[in-house]
């Protein structure tokens, strides 16, 4: 029997720890959170100081048992979830599952290394009330909101839509961004350069930089081929050479934001897909000989800083792999965290730089091999010397006109031998003004240049561009909205009710998505903010400081959000019944046709129903237009059961062959080449990084079930095992609208402990 237990969240974290600790240590894992609000009612006693009335979840009835029965024989109880608010809740349900008893203990470890978990036995802590709380108030503010405000949408727009304290925010600037585009009026502008050439190879570009002295800012043809003429009729001669040495110093370790968005720019992997592979790495993978080993630390955090340990074995790594010349001289170098993150854990880093990209790739998945990679890259890069280059600019006088031309050059690479940070693609595409990698020939002042042509091209300014999920990420994290662990269920929530789509990897809001904005803008203009949102981010960060009453700040919230929703109730537009004006016009009856929302999705239907039922069905393209498609068209095709002609019809996964004897023949079909929309199309995801079955060790496989995919035991029929793949921990997710119930749901919620934490993955 063992004599200490461990509890931790997931069985591939607990595999890891097994054998660090060995037999005198049993390691149960939770599967993440074990108790939750109840689905069939608020759960919160709001009269009774805001009380949540948890629930234990059905499937951790065995889970509980089992800790139970093992803590009774041990000494010790170490309660081991992830070192953050949702792993202290999860560790403080367990405690009141355990009872009052000694010998219970809290530990908290950054990585899944050796070290790290001796150290944090030998260092117990008790539970901490005060981040408990915090995570507490999140999980009823979430409910109160999801829970009431999600049924009203029901009531007048359409079932199982969803919204929630966070996720409606990020709506709200993905719309906001979209009429701002649309507002948008270009303005028409004019840019002049010159092909020079001096007294020695190469030729180079000189840009316009002012004209009599002036910044030239030439607004029309005219003025840009006044200049150009000036340029042309002059002679050309080099006034100034300004050299200087420029530094370009690495980027910080990477927070979760961060690494979210370098995996959009860099790996093309969306923000769900980087925090799941990420998850895997700090779990714990199976490398040979040295078995499971955490690769990384924590992976949910917003704090820059690195343990002074990593700290000196990456600068001995550093100069035994490159030289000294790439240690920065004065020590480490040390970042900046973000005002008001939390410093609770370490940046992302290698656990352990014997672990190299290279010689473990064997054992990764391609996509934990890239991602591995891009963190040990960054980690190295971070502690390197800044790259210098040699800079020069030039300013040359062609009668009134000054032209400047830049150029740079690579004098030593530093950290950008290792590693170079992306940059989300500028929509105005302008060029790089300091010249980078550009080569100017040797030039004098004074010196005569000769001009080989001069181009003055019109431009025309650029809208903002749209979100991609970089850039929504940064500006949700540059507003205080959310947290770490939060940003990849938001994209995802948005995206899966059908909220926004995303095209060429930029989001576009649905006609339902601006709908839904527009009515939630109307109705809690003070709530669905960006600026009260954060400040609720900020509040609840008090309360884990204990510099805030938990209670009072929900009752503040509450009877704000209260009032707003009795007006919301008699105030709110009624879309579902009255729908949305459109252009088009029905045909049978002339009168306007309104778009609204089915089960079947969005449609247009005469505005004077019920005297006139006419409906079409209705396509939609990336950027939200939608235009009618004819039902019931005639085809080539003939019915295989019963010789009648197939009609081509709509439907909720898009167009498919039905038999024009229907009812009599009920016979449908998929068209032939054309490829239907829903979850029956979707490929399975694939099996990699999927625990091996609980009950009989067997491997664990994806299947398609009618509410999507599910992982099950592949010794099926014999075990019948289903795993239930859980949200991201603390993570803003909305309620899918629908499930064991029916069609209805239950309404959205923003908290991820509404399902299980993703520790249990």
């Amino acid at each position: 029997m063992a004599q200490s237990v461990v509890i931790v969240e997931s069985p591939a974290k607990a595999k890891t720890i097994q054998k660090y600790l060995g037999p005198d240590y049993e390691i149960i894992a939770s599967v993440g959170h074990i108790k939750n609000l109840p689905d069939n009612k608020l759960g919160v006693d709001v009269d009774g100081g805001f009380r949540p009335e948890y629930e234990v979840i059905k499937t951790k009835r065995d889970v509980i048992k089992r800790i139970k029965q093992s803590s009774k024989a041990a000494s010790r109880v170490y309660l081991a979830p992830d070192p953050d608010r949702e792993g202290e809740a999860i560790a403080w349900h367990i405690a009141e599952e355990l009872g009052p008893r000694e010998g219970v203990y809290r530990v908290l470890f950054n990585e899944i290394t050796k070290n790290a978990i001796v150290r944090a036995l030998e260092q117990p802590q008790q539970l901490n009330v005060n981040r408990y709380n915090s995570q507490q108030t999140r999980r009823i503010l979430d409910r109160l909101v999801g829970y009431q405000l999600s049924p009203l949408l029901w009531k007048k727009v359409k079932q199982g839509l969803s919204a929630g304290r966070v996720q409606s925010v990020a709506l709200k600037m993905v719309c906001d961004r979209e009429r701002s585009i649309l507002a948008f009026v270009p303005v028409e502008y004019w840019t002049v350069q010159a092909q020079l050439e001096g007294s020695a190879p190469p030729p180079f570009v000189a840009r316009l930089h002012s004209v009599d002295g002036q910044k030239a800012d030439l607004t029309n043809g005219e003025q840009a081929q006044r200049v150009r003429a000036a340029i042309l009729s002059a002679s050309i001669t080099v006034k100034s050479v300004t050299r200087k040495q420029r530094q370009r110093r690495p980027a910080p370790p990477f927070i979760t934001s961060r690494l979210q968005q370098e995996a959009v720019r860099k790996l093309r992997f969306t923000a769900k897909k980087t925090m799941m592979v990420a998850q895997s790495l700090y779990e714990g993978v199976d490398i040979g000989e040295a078995g499971p080993q955490g690769l990384i630390t924590y992976m949910r955090t917003d704090s820059t800083r690195l343990s002074q340990e990593s700290l000196d074995a990456v600068r001995a790594f550093v100069a035994q792999r490159y030289g000294e010349a790439y240690v920065p001289a004065g020590g480490p170098n040390v970042y900046k965290t973000r005002k008001g993150a939390q410093d609770a854990h370490e940046a992302i880093r290698p656990t352990n730089l014997e672990y190299e990209p290279e010689k473990i790739k064997g054992f990764l998945t391609p996509d934990q091999y890239r991602l591995y990679k891009l963190i040990w890259d960054r980690f190295l890069a971070c502690q390197m010397a800044p790259a210098l280059y040699d800079a020069v600019a030039v300013d040359l006088e062609a009668g009134p006109v000054m032209l400047r031309a830049s150029g740079s050059t690579l004098v030593f690479a530093g950290f950008t031998a290792v590693y170079t940070e992306g940059r989300d693609p500028d929509p105005t595409g302008d060029e790089d003004e300091d010249g980078d990698g550009v080569t100017l020939p040797p030039l004098k002042e004074g010196e005569a240049i000769r001009c080989l042509a001069v181009d003055a091209d019109q431009h025309f300014t650029e809208p903002p561009p749209r979100y991609t999920e970089s850039t929504l990420i940064r500006d949700l994290e540059e507003r205080g909205i959310g947290r770490p662990s939060t940003y990849a269920l938001i994209l995802s929530n948005i995206q899966e009710k059908e909220y926004v789509s995303r095209d060429k990897g930029r989001f576009f809001p649905s006609p339902l998505g601006m709908l839904v904005n527009d009515l939630l803008q109307e109705n809690f203009p003070t709530i669905i903010n960006e600026e009260f949102t954060a400040q609720l981010e900020s509040r609840l960060d008090e309360i884990e400081e204990g510099r805030s009453d938990w209670q009072s700040i929900l009752q503040d919230f509450n009877g704000r959000f209260q009032s707003r929703l009795e007006a919301a109730e008699v105030e709110m537009r009624n879309v579902k019944r009255e729908g949305i004006e459109t252009s088009f016009k029905c045909e049978k009856c002339g009168r306007g046709m309104v778009l609204k929302w089915g089960r079947n999705g969005q449609f247009l239907a005469c505005s004077g129903y019920p005297e006139c039922r006419n409906a079409k069905s209705v396509e939609v393209d990336p950027e939200g237009n939608i235009k009618p498609v004819e039902d019931n068209v005639p085809t080539d095709e003939s019915c295989d059961k019963c010789g009648a002609q197939m009609l081509l019809k709509h439907g909720r996964f898009g167009k498919f062959l039905a038999c024009s004897a229907f009812p009599g023949c009920k016979n449908t079909r998929p068209v032939p080449g054309e490829e239907r929309k829903g979850r029956a199309s979707e490929p399975l995801p694939s099996a990699e990084g999927l625990p091996p079955c609980e009950k009989c060790g067997s491997p664990l496989a994806w299947r398609r079930g009618r509410f999507g995919p599910f992982a099950a035991c592949t010794g099926y029929p014999e075990c019948k095992y289903i795993y239930r793949v859980p949200k991201a921990a603390g993570e803003d997710g909305a309620g899918k609208g629908r499930g064991r119930r029916g069609r209805r749901g239950k309404p959205g919620e923003d908290s991820a402990d509404s399902a299980e934490s993703s520790a249990g993955a």
